[in-house]
């Protein structure tokens, strides 16, 4: 079996060379590392976008030209365009990952920085020459919308992570560029897929901006202590646990709020009712969480630990775990609400 060598460093807890090691790596476990610089399990965060998108459409036809638009749609924006911004922070962040996450890709030696840049480089590569043909396969106004918004989160996923700019640095810049990337520009790319922009679609948009942009903001717990050591201005960093939660929570039961306003406008009477049960459910895990950031509502740890800890993952720090026990119940019921808005709008076009 063909074999490549690969020097490894152990650090101790204060980010100390202890010794470095030299270990033979075979192929599969280098490609293994390949596709795990990418993040897969992130992949699916812009899903449930690119999903509402094509279903509020309602444009969609079951044929094989359009079951092929909308395989390329998930793999331009997820393998490719998260891959991308995953892979790139990944080669960035090398020293905070040292102290944050030592046993990823490149500061466990599994993969050299140069095999970094190569990763990153090739998909980046693919996702412009896929989605200028998919730009141009579409056409017109809707092609034009595409390719922007395709190339807008390319260059953000760049200068999130990368020096000068670097927006991860700040959370005032950081949250929203994740939220203009993962929950705006997604929706959008995929209705112009299919159709002409539909005006409910905005609203479900931006809607899914201000959720991504509070998840992004308690997502923050997992890093704090690297963060402070680099000089990351998260806001846990800045204003501690409780008053984050409390911001992140504050936002997002605003977004529950004005959905049911849209709603409301848009005649969908039986949305409002499920949207504002869900706020109520939603509140209800809020409360023992920002009573105690650590432990708070730890009676839904058991769906983390056995349930959906594999796609939302797992954490060692407290305030982390605690933010993924309400991400259970809180992208559960959005998804429901948006996904029941989605095709409602669909079928009004239909």
């Amino acid at each position: 079996m063909i074999g490549i060598l690969v020097t490894r460093s152990i650090y101790d807890g204060h980010n100390t060379l202890i010794m470095t090691a030299t270990t033979r790596l075979g192929f599969i476990e280098k490609v293994k590392a390949h596709l795990e610089i990418l993040d897969p399990v992130t992949w699916i965060s812009v899903f449930p976008c690119l999903a509402g998108g094509v279903m509020a459409s309602g444009a969609m036809q079951s044929s094989m030209h359009d079951y092929l638009l909308l395989f390329a749609l998930f793999v331009i924006w997820g393998p490719l365009g998260i891959g991308f911004s995953q892979s790139i922070n990944d080669y960035f962040d090398l020293e905070l990952d040292r102290v944050n996450e030592p046993t990823r890709p490149i500061p466990s030696g599994r993969l050299s920085e140069k095999e970094a840049i190569w990763n990153w480089s090739i998909i980046l590569f693919t996702a412009i020459l896929l989605g200028t043909w998919l730009g141009t396969h579409i056409g017109g106004q809707r092609g034009l919308i595409f390719a922007s918004c395709l190339f807008t989160a390319l260059i953000f996923g760049y200068i999130y992570s990368a020096p000068p700019v670097k927006l991860k640095k700040n959370i005032f810049l950081s949250a929203p560029a994740v939220g203009l990337c993962y929950g705006f520009i997604t929706y959008l790319s995929a209705n112009a897929l299919f159709s002409e922009i539909r005006p409910e679609v905005i609203g479900l948009a931006g809607l899914n901006f201000f959720m991504a942009v509070a998840l992004i903001i308690m997502n923050d717990f997992k890093s704090e202590d690297g963060d402070a050591k680099g000089g990351m201005k998260s806001l846990t960093v800045m204003i501690g646990a409780r008053n984050t939660f409390l911001a992140a929570f504050v936002i997002i039961d605003l977004v529950f709020a004005v959905f049911a306003i849209l709603a409301w406008i848009w005649g969908f009477e039986i949305l409002v009712y499920l949207i504002v049960a869900s706020l109520a459910v939603n509140i209800f895990i809020q409360i023992p969480i920002y009573r105690d950031p650590k432990t708070g509502a730890s009676f839904m740890q058991n769906a983390v630990d056995d349930g959906f800890g594999n796609a939302i993952g797992k954490s060692k720090v407290q305030e982390h775990n605690a933010f993924l026990r309400f991400q259970v119940i809180n992208n559960i019921l959005f998804l429901i609400n948006q996904f029941t808005a989605a095709t409602m709008i669909g079928l009004k076009y239909l």
